[in-house]
């Protein structure tokens, strides 16, 4: 009986030592918390995948208004040890001059001409030559907002004219931007006349007016990309009220961009008769004009609108182009004044007012 009774406690001790595998998954202990999990030292970046497996996009990007200031994008040979780089320090200047009939002169010399750079007299012209036959790269911006609807059509009917007038094929170059709510690209860099009439012609009203957005992407993304071009003169014709209620950029943002694309703009006012906000809307025109370089039109009645188109196409066969080194000049981007007089009283002189000195 007593061995027995050692091999039942034996038995006893041994059941109560083994492992119990009928318990559910809710008694079992939970894994330690993820938030007392130490963190690694630094996110591990995603693999890039081979240029054959990695998917294009499905639709065209929105148009991208970020500064291209910002960008930390190199050139293909900014990476090069052998690459030298030298800032460039010359300006070079378009302008127009017009006597006091608003007739066009275009016989005169550099002696004819006097040039401030930072209120600083320049004090040698470096080149100087009438430019009446460069080849033209020319961005047409039509406001398609809601506010210009009764006048599209006819808009529309006067830009084609001009555009058809103005390129010349295998020579020059333009290309087509409508804009609302946000800039819409109907025709790219072409010099086919068929293909801008259907781009000027695919454009349909739409909603808000984003205007400065439009000026923005047109000059930097368009005209600024393609300086490579020196011997081209780059211009945009705006169409449009004036009246920017949608823009994520500001006027003075877009008429900077301007000037580092080196590009006049010419402003058509859709605002006829005039009165009231329109003068407002009108003088915003006149300033981005003014700051560029170009011209301002105001039409009295819809059909002044073509007689824009063909004095803008006369001003671009009748200008000058003149370079200078400028005194004291500074890597520091800031902005610098430019003012070019003409020596003979009576001549009025139009060129952009200012240029942003090259970077550190």
């Amino acid at each position: 009986m007593i061995a027995v009774s050692r091999i039942f406690l034996i038995a006893l001790l041994l059941a109560a030592a083994s492992p119990v595998f009928s318990q559910s998954n809710d008694d079992l202990p939970s894994a330690p918390s993820v938030v007392n999990k130490p963190k690694p030292a630094s996110k591990p970046a995603p693999p890039t995948l081979p240029a054959a497996e990695q998917t294009p996009p499905q639709s065209a990007p929105a148009a991208d208004l970020s500064d291209p200031r910002d960008s930390n994008d190199a050139s293909p040979s900014s990476s090069d040890p052998n690459t030298i780089r030298v800032p460039v320090n010359e300006v070079n200047v378009v302008f127009t001059v017009t006597d006091k009939h608003n007739r066009y002169v275009k016989d005169l010399s550099k002696t004819d001409f006097k040039v401030l750079d930072d209120d600083r007299p320049v004090e040698e012209i470096r080149s100087f030559r009438r430019e009446t036959d460069l080849p033209l790269q020319v961005g047409l911006l039509i406001d398609a907002s809601n506010s210009i609807r009764e006048r599209f059509k006819f808009e529309q009917e006067s830009a084609i004219e001009f555009l058809n007038d103005t390129i010349r094929p295998r020579y020059d170059k333009a290309f087509v931007l409508g804009f609302d709510i946000a800039p819409e690209l109907t025709q790219d860099f072409t010099d086919s006349s068929e293909k801008l009439s259907q781009g000027v012609r695919a454009l349909q009203p739409g909603n808000a007016t984003a205007m400065y957005d439009a000026v923005y992407y047109a000059c930097r993304d368009k005209l600024l990309k393609s300086q490579q071009q020196t011997s081209v003169r780059r211009a945009i014709v705006l169409v449009s009220d004036g009246n920017d209620n949608a823009s994520h950029v500001t006027r003075e943002e877009a008429i900077e961009m301007a000037l580092r694309a080196n590009t006049i703009i010419y402003t058509i006012s859709t605002n006829f008769p005039s009165g009231g906000d329109s003068d407002k809307y009108d003088k915003v025109l006149e300033r981005i004009a003014d700051a560029t370089g170009g011209r301002a039109f105001r039409p009295f009645q819809l059909t002044d609108v073509a007689n824009a188109f063909a004095q803008i196409q006369d001003d671009l066969r009748s200008q000058y182009a003149l370079s200078y080194h400028p005194a004291n000049l500074a890597h520091d981007g800031r902005y610098r004044t430019i003012a070019i007089s003409a020596v003979k009283k009576g001549l009025k002189v139009r060129s952009r007012t200012g240029y942003y000195a090259p970077g550190e």
